[in-house]
């Protein structure tokens, strides 16, 4: 496969650049297996859509403010962005600068403070941090929310409240599991009344999401790693899903990879670690049986990953469809609800 495979032409007006004053007001294109027609629906009709019995399982973590601005000794201004907290006051972090930074440098931080480079490797610095208190107490006081690099504007007061899902409460993720961010109250309230059952799982969303598939050849490309938690009592939902005939549908990529990541012969179990999983068409996905989730960039690996699931024509086509229907796209974007493709 080569990553051409997966280009689509996007508008740029179609780029969301601030969320929309309803979380649950967002476009849903529900994609079901070819032939059926696509549907244009709201994501407040969710629970039309799905069936008493069936299990929504959330991406919990939660988003820290992980921007920070600063000088080099030279006076040139730095971007640092947290991929990581190492514990202490240490993280691996990607840093933006004119000039790359030597180890043993420090930064002078805009919020005060100093970030000591202690190393580098790939496209990762090692960082310590010289500040007043707790680096993460400090962190969540002095930090800026991490807005993807497609969203033109700095991050303001409304996006440490709306790039933030309403059920995160595990801190480590440097950007939203973005499917989750159009759930607000009342549409969970309105599932659960259904007789829609909740399950979460934690996986911290790396910057590496963001990094672009570099090698033509889809097969050279290296996934980057993110820690993920599925928990006992998510695995006994899941199975006492199963034997009831409900589904289990995924609300994100984020969700697709811990679970595919905590299978193994003996089905979904208990797992807490690292994932660098790399999903894409030919890689069969047994977790889920839905998928809610925003629009993907073109060539990005999350769109291999829809693709693995929906095929390839169907999501390039539903695609189509959403730019000419004018959806907004990524991150403050609306959704999709994908069906898998029909067996051959």
């Amino acid at each position: 496969m080569k990553k051409s495979d997966f280009h689509y032409d996007l508008p740029p007006e179609l780029i969301a650049q601030a969320p929309l004053p309803e979380r649950s007001a967002s476009r849903l294109l529900v994609v079901p297996p070819a032939p059926a027609p696509f549907a244009d629906r709201r994501m407040r009709e969710l629970p039309e859509l799905l069936a008493p019995g069936d299990l929504l399982v959330f991406n919990d973590t939660r988003v820290i403010p992980a921007r920070l601005y600063g000088r080099k000794a030279s006076g040139g201004a730095v971007e640092i962005l947290i991929e990581r907290l190492l514990g202490g006051n240490e993280a691996r972090a990607q840093i933006g600068a004119s000039k790359a930074p030597r180890p043993g440098s420090r930064i002078a931080l805009e919020a005060g403070g100093e970030a000591e480079v202690l190393g580098r490797e790939g496209g990762f610095y090692h960082l310590r941090f010289h500040v007043p208190e707790a680096f993460d107490a400090w962190l969540a006081r002095a930090g800026h929310m991490p807005l993807p690099p497609y969203i033109q504007r700095e991050a303001g007061e409304a996006d440490a409240e709306r790039y933030q899902t309403v059920f995160a409460r595990e801190p480590g993720a440097v950007a939203a599991p973005t499917a989750g961010l159009h759930f607000d109250q009342p549409l969970l309230d309105a599932l659960a009344a259904r007789g829609v059952e909740f399950g979460r799982l934690t996986l911290h969303v790396g910057a590496g999401t963001f990094q672009p598939v570099r090698e033509e050849e889809v097969s050279r490309h290296r996934m980057h790693s993110e820690w993920f938690n599925v928990g006992a009592a998510l695995v006994e939902q899941v199975r006492a899903a199963r034997a009831r005939g409900g589904r289990v549908v995924a609300v994100g990529t984020t969700v697709v990879r811990a679970l595919e990541s905590a299978l193994d012969d003996g089905g979904l179990r208990p797992y807490a670690g690292e994932t660098s999983i790399f999903i894409v068409p030919g890689y069969r996905i047994r977790s889920v049986d839905a998928l809610i989730t925003n629009f993907h960039l073109p060539e990005s690996t999350l769109l291999m990953l829809v693709s693995a699931f929906a095929g390839r024509e169907r999501i390039l086509a539903a695609y189509a469809h959403a730019v000419r229907a004018r959806y907004r796209f990524y991150s403050y974007g609306d959704a999709m609800l994908l069906w898998p493709e029909a067996a051959a």
